[in-house]
């Protein structure tokens, strides 16, 4: 299968795209010149290179390249950037969700996948758990809001043109290399340099997925026909506060833990739990995580480790 994704210089498509490869795939990576957080590592995935915010710029792409399905996980992902900057996260991960589905209607006659890069952050605040996929999509801030949209608009093609869109609403996920500045890796980061931990709301409970279970959500809705036109969860369906986080990682490390919170502002409308239900993803798809969260932590930490010298 041709295969574009985008974000391919991104946390998840770095890890994705090797495996693509190795499936036997033809991968194309798209990306921004200005982009380029992680390096492909000589992957045989062509380069080519496209804005998102510009419609016949992706049109053109799109119509040469063919692809026969897009893993869409071009977008601005922080949270907290996006309080700042909401007209720019919507122009990346609004419009430019749009411009890529419309283009691939349009110009590509047998098209066959669409992978939408969704996130738990669509639910917003709830008062049931596990969350389904059933449940209400509630913003609580510009970047959920941003997502929503783009959510919003896929379903709309899927319904109207049978567009073989996939929604993955994708739980928090952790395993980064380099990028320190999400909670498992600012903790084990922080605690490899000192004792201090400084954090937010530690009394906040989430889901925390492992890399590989996140990659293997991807290889099984691009490569399973029941995916198509369906919205998944995709997690682990376990809670941790986030002091349990510390604790657990501080173990791992054999070191004594000072947590002080409080040292992050708390945002607007910030969830206090947020716990998915993955019963959907077993049942129809046959995906389940393969890994708990000490197993995760244990792969993270050893990669942390040997950057830092240990």
């Amino acid at each position: 299968m041709r295969v574009l994704v985008t974000g391919a210089t991104g946390f998840i498509a770095s890890h994705l795209i090797p495996k693509l490869v190795e499936r036997g795939h033809e991968v194309y990576a798209l990306q921004r010149y200005v982009a380029g957080r992680y390096v492909l590592g000589g992957c045989p995935a062509t380069d080519c290179f496209c804005d998102l915010r510009d419609y016949f710029a992706v049109r053109k792409t799109i119509a040469e390249l063919q692809a026969d399905a897009v893993v869409h996980l071009g977008a601005l992902t922080a949270v907290a950037y996006s309080y700042d900057h909401p007209q720019e996260v919507f122009r990346i991960n609004t419009l430019g969700a749009i411009n890529l589905a419309e283009a691939c209607l349009r110009e590509v006659p047998s098209f066959k996948r669409f992978l939408f890069a969704g996130t738990s952050e669509e639910y917003g605040c709830q008062t049931e758990f596990p969350i389904k996929e059933t449940a209400e999509l509630r913003a609580n801030s510009p970047y959920s809001a941003s997502k929503i949209a783009a959510d919003k608009y896929l379903q709309y093609l899927r319904d109207a043109y049978d567009f073989p869109v996939t929604i993955l609403r994708n739980f928090n996920t952790y395993g980064r290399k380099r990028d320190a500045h999400f909670v498992v890796e600012r903790v084990l980061t922080q605690l490899l340099n000192s004792n201090v931990v400084r954090l937010g709301d530690v009394t906040a409970v989430r889901d925390f997925m492992y890399v590989d279970d996140h990659v293997n959500a991807y290889l099984t809705c691009l490569e399973n026909e029941k995916a198509v036109g369906g919205v998944f969860n995709f997690c682990t369906g376990r809670g941790v506060s986030i002091r349990e986080l510390v604790d657990m990682i501080a173990t791992i490390l054999n070191v004594e833990a000072t947590i002080i919170p409080s040292t992050i502002p708390q945002r607007p409308l910030d969830m206090r739990v947020l716990i998915g239900d993955n019963s959907k993803a077993k049942e129809v798809l046959g995906w389940e995580p393969k890994f708990t969260l000490e197993q995760g932590l244990e792969l993270t930490i050893r990669y942390w480790q040997k950057e830092f010298g240990g």
